[in-house]
């Protein structure tokens, strides 16, 4: 047998390739660890602590009208905020990749201004600005429209931290999205409003969706910018967050829990439906068509 045949089986005989990473399995268990201690956990004892004095007590709780009448306010706000954020986040978005005016660079810096401010440092700011002696409020209070300590001001404060949310989503994908599109429909002869109907907006909706979401996610546990312009009148300008932690002083950890428990299952069931929505809308829009 010659040298070159007896080389055959060893060129043949390549390295075994290892079926995962190096390591992949103890970081996999080591994650699952981690989230198990650091999620899991956690949401297990707010989910167990407010039963200990029995479902008849927890009930009675979370059925009180000022518990009621605090987390209506803060959905409610939350929700309005979120709108308001996602339309006005789709025009800040549009203006600084379209349209560009001089210092847009400056307003897509200063967009990103409530991601870095401590939120008892805009909440200060606001109730400064808009109380019935501010700059703002006091034009504001003398034509008819108070803004703080009403549910305006609320709003107004969640859509201060949450419009950031909805720019930034929506930003990335508008700046993917080519010209020629619009460029291609004008030319079909398609009218502005028609080519932001039926072009844009489609295109735009996951990312205006995924906007919106967070907006709202981030109102209802809102606490620090809310609590200095809410007023916290019980009844009428009291936020779910603040009786949480009324709770807690009151070292009534079950109902802080119950009331932790009970947004945390409704803003996960308002999160799923934006979710659902997002993802079966475009669906439809092309049944249709």
């Amino acid at each position: 047998m010659s040298a070159s045949a007896s080389l055959i089986p060893v060129l043949r005989r390549r390295p075994r390739t290892p079926a995962v990473i190096p390591g992949a399995l103890p970081a996999f268990g080591l994650t699952l660890c981690w989230v198990g201690l650091l999620v899991l956990l956690p949401l297990a004892a707010l989910a167990a602590r407010p039963w200990e004095h029995g479902g008849a007590w927890l009930m009675h709780m979370l059925g009180n009208r000022r518990t009621l009448a605090a987390l209506r306010l803060s959905f409610g706000s939350a929700l309005a905020a979120a709108a308001v954020c996602t339309v006005l986040g789709l025009l800040l978005a549009w203006v600084l990749e379209r349209v560009r005016p001089p210092g847009w660079r400056l307003l897509d810096a200063l967009i990103d201004l409530p991601f870095a401010l401590p939120t008892a440092v805009a909440g200060i700011t606001l109730t400064t600005l808009y109380a019935r002696n501010g700059w703002l409020g006091a034009p504001l209070a003398r034509i008819g429209i108070p803004v703080s300590g009403t549910q305006l001001g609320i709003v107004v404060a969640l859509i201060f931290v949450g419009l950031p949310f909805v720019v930034r989503t929506v930003l990335p994908v508008l700046r993917d999205l080519p010209h020629e599109l619009e460029e291609a429909a004008a030319t079909l002869g398609a009218r502005r409003g028609q080519i932001a109907a039926r072009v844009l907006l489609p295109a735009l909706f996951p990312a205006l969706a995924t906007g919106f979401g967070l907006a709202f996610a981030r109102g209802v546990g809102e606490y620090g910018s809310v609590i200095f312009i809410a007023g916290n009148k019980p009844m009428l300008s009291e936020i779910a967050p603040l009786l949480i932690v009324i709770h807690l002083s009151e070292d009534d950890y079950a109902g802080a829990a119950g009331i932790g428990l009970l947004m945390l299952l409704t803003a996960a069931a308002c999160l799923l439906l934006v979710t659902l929505l997002r993802r079966r809308l475009p669906a439809m829009r092309g049944v249709a068509r």
